[in-house]
């Protein structure tokens, strides 16, 4: 087996952004890795503000795609500084464009060595098993990946095996 470097780590708004991040730096810190964090604003959700804006809504796109952008980066700042992982060590990485796209170019750009994931992103759907992203992930990529679990989604996912 290849020895692991780079870990990225797809962080999506969601119920679960902390927890997948702390999962993947236990991981990192284990196999002595870097850690980047991902995180890809849907180009799909900046054309639905511009949408809104041509049916003559006062809603700037510009200023939606601003005030995502900080936001999610002060919630991954905000948990990096929770974290016992050296942030000399982690990297971040925010895009705008397809989420699949841009995880799989990242994956390439940065010769990442593993990827680990939520099930599913903002949606957080119950009965949703694993998000479009993820799956679709999970066939692209030419890294293992690792699909974080929390306790909940553990339990619920056994009683489906047993």
């Amino acid at each position: 087996m290849d020895e692991i470097k780079k870990i990225l780590v797809a962080i999506a708004p969601s119920g679960y952004t902390e927890r997948v991040f702390n999962y993947a730096a236990k991981l990192a810190t284990s196999l002595n890795a870097e850690l980047i964090i991902a995180n890809i604003i849907n180009s799909r959700d900046i054309k639905a503000v511009e949408s809104i804006v041509s049916m003559g809504y006062e809603v700037d796109g510009d200023r939606y795609l601003q005030g995502v952008t900080e936001e999610r980066k002060q919630i991954v700042n905000d948990i990096i500084k929770k974290s016992s992982f050296p942030p000399e060590r982690i990297r971040t990485i925010f895009k705008v464009g397809n989420p699949i796209n841009e995880l799989l170019n990242i994956v390439e750009k940065e010769d990442v060595d593993m990827m680990v994931m939520g099930p599913k992103g903002h949606t957080n759907l119950e009965y949703v098993i694993l998000g479009s992203v993820a799956e679709k992930i999970f066939r692209r990529s030419p890294v293992p990946i690792l699909s974080y679990r929390d306790e909940k989604h553990t339990k619920s996912l056994k009683k489906r095996v047993s």
